[in-house]
C-alpha cells in the first residue's frame, strides 16, 4: 500500500470511529435525530458556558417582577416535563429590547426584557417558554451538535487530503469553503424541522400546564405586528411561512383543548402575573 493511500485509509477509520460513537434516536413527534457527538454532561457543560458568558455580556434586570414572572412560568412549564428530564430549571432576564428568549442544555431559560412588549400575557410567554424548552427536552442541541461535528470532520480529510496533493493553499480553501457549505446548505434544513418541532412541543406543554394554548397563535400575530414585516427576532428566523404557522398553531390549539380544560381542573391554573 502506498503511503498516499495509507493516508487515506487512516483519515477514513478516523471519520469512521467518529460516527460509530454517534447514535440514532426517536423525538417525541416520530423524527429520528442523530445524536451522540458529546456526551449530556458535556452539553450541560457547554450550556452552563454560554449561559454565564450571556450573563456576563448583558445587563440583568433589576425588577424583581420581571424575574420572579419568569421563574413562575418557567417552574410550571418544568413540572410537566417527562420523568427523567425534570430538574431545576435557572432563569435570568436581560435588560435588551429585542424580543427574544433562549433555553440551553443545563436547565437554564434566558428571556430578554423586550419580549414582553410582544408576549403580552403569561400564556403568550408560556408559548415562547415552551417552545425553547422543547429544544432542549427534543435534543436539538445535541443534534446539531453531532451533525456539524460529522460535517467538520469529513471537511478536515477533505482538506488534509487536498493539502497532500495540491498543498497548503488548496487545504485552506477547501476548509473555508467547506465551512461556508456547512452554514448554508448542511445545517439550515434541520434548523427549521426543529424549529417546527419546538413548536408542537411547546405548544404541548403549555396546555398540560394550564396555559391556553391558543395564545400561542396570538403570540405570533404580535410578533408579525411588532416587527412590521421586518426580519423576526434570531428565535423565529428560520419558521416557515407566518401565515402557514399560525394556521398550525390554530389547528393543534383546537387539539390541545381537552388537555387544557383536563389540566385546569386538575387544579393547575398558573398565576404567574
Amino acid at each position: 500500500m502506498s503511503i498516499r493511500h495509507l493516508r487515506n485509509a487512516l483519515l477514513g477509520a478516523a471519520v469512521a470511529a467518529t460516527v460509530a460513537g454517534c447514535a440514532t434516536t426517536t423525538s417525541s413527534t416520530g423524527r429520528k435525530q442523530y445524536v451522540g457527538a458529546v456526551s449530556q454532561q458535556q452539553l450541560d457543560q457547554l450550556g452552563a458556558q454560554a449561559f454565564d458568558q450571556t450573563k456576563a455580556q448583558k445587563p440583568l434586570t433589576q425588577d424583581g417582577r420581571q424575574s420572579a414572572y419568569v421563574r413562575c412560568v418557567v417552574d410550571a412549564i418544568g413540572a410537566q416535563l417527562p420523568e427523567g428530564q425534570r430538574r431545576a430549571w435557572e432563569e435570568a432576564v436581560f435588560v435588551d429590547k429585542n424580543p427574544n428568549a433562549f433555553a440551553l442544555p443545563g436547565g437554564k431559560v434566558g428571556v430578554y426584557t423586550g419580549l414582553f412588549d410582544v408576549a403580552k400575557t403569561q400564556d403568550q410567554l408560556a408559548a415562547v417558554i415552551g417552545h425553547e424548552i422543547g429544544h432542549v427536552i427534543e435534543r436539538h442541541h445535541d443534534e446539531r451538535i453531532t451533525r456539524a461535528y460529522g460535517a467538520q470532520a469529513a471537511l478536515t480529510v477533505a482538506g488534509v487530503l487536498a493539502g497532500s496533493r495540491y498543498g497548503d493553499g488548496a487545504a485552506q480553501s477547501v476548509s473555508q469553503g467547506g465551512g461556508v457549505l456547512l452554514q448554508t446548505t448542511f445545517l439550515l434544513p434541520g434548523t427549521r424541522v426543529q424549529e417546527s418541532e419546538a413548536d408542537i412541543v411547546g405548544q404541548r406543554l403549555m396546555a398540560q400546564a394550564g396555559f391556553d394554548p391558543r395564545q400561542a397563535v396570538d403570540l405570533w400575530k404580535n410578533m408579525i405586528a411588532a416587527t412590521n414585516g421586518a426580519r423576526p427576532p434570531e428565535w423565529l428566523s428560520t419558521h416557515p411561512d407566518p401565515q402557514s404557522r399560525i394556521g398550525e398553531l390554530q389547528k393543534r390549539a383546537d387539539q390541545l383543548m381537552p388537555t387544557y380544560e383536563q389540566a385546569r381542573d386538575a387544579g393547575r391554573k398558573p398565576r404567574c402575573g
